[in-house]
């Protein structure tokens, strides 16, 4: 009886295991920065290096991370690790660009966020790009005011996409349709389909 209540818990855990896999293979990582560092010891000098990662599914999905080791590969490992354990989900308009413009700060970091016509193309540089090709998005403008440190740009970047609100979460949240939200613009835009 014990075995076939292992065996069951095992196959069980097996297909549960499948789907996770194959989410996290589609998933894209990109290193952001790689930055070496040392600290001295009595010996002489002991060198480590600390990866800035960001991890997205290109559907809307993204995360960041950073890790520190004494090797490149697990530092990467670690901060890719923690990317994945805390992605948010970012709402897209058609699937290709931001619903509205949107303004993010961290430290001494500022980053505009606009939202661009198709055909634009991703205009950002550094770290800002990196996040926009892992969450999919095909046509932004990003600008970095302030601070060039990817750490404080992506961390900027991520508090300005989490403030990004669909028109629909908006209407749920005041008890409204989507059409008094958005205006005339959507009764247009249905009167032209």
């Amino acid at each position: 009886m014990a075995r076939t209540q292992s065996g069951s818990r095992s196959h069980s855990g097996g297909s549960d295991r499948a789907p996770r896999d194959r989410e996290e293979s589609e998933l894209v990582e990109k290193l952001v920065s790689i930055n070496r560092v040392a600290k001295v010891v009595k010996g002489g000098r002991r060198f480590g290096f600390a990866a800035l990662v960001v991890v997205g599914d290109q559907k809307g999905r993204v995360g960041h991370g950073a890790g520190k080791a004494r090797e490149v590969p697990e530092a990467i490992r670690k901060a890719t690790d923690q990317a994945r354990r805390g992605m948010i989900r970012v709402p897209m308009r058609e699937g290709r660009t931001l619903h509205h413009d949107v303004i993010g700060h961290f430290g001494a970091g500022e980053v505009v966020l606009r939202a661009a016509s198709q055909g634009t193309g991703i205009i950002a540089g550094g770290p800002m790009r990196a996040i926009f090709e892992a969450l999919g998005l095909k046509d932004v403008v990003g600008k970095s005011i302030g601070t060039s440190n990817p750490h404080n740009m992506v961390k900027a970047c991520f508090a300005a996409l989490t403030d990004v609100s669909s028109p629909r979460a908006v209407a749920a949240r005041r008890g409204k349709k989507v059409g008094d939200i958005l205006g005339k613009r959507a009764e247009t835009a249905e009167a032209k389909e």
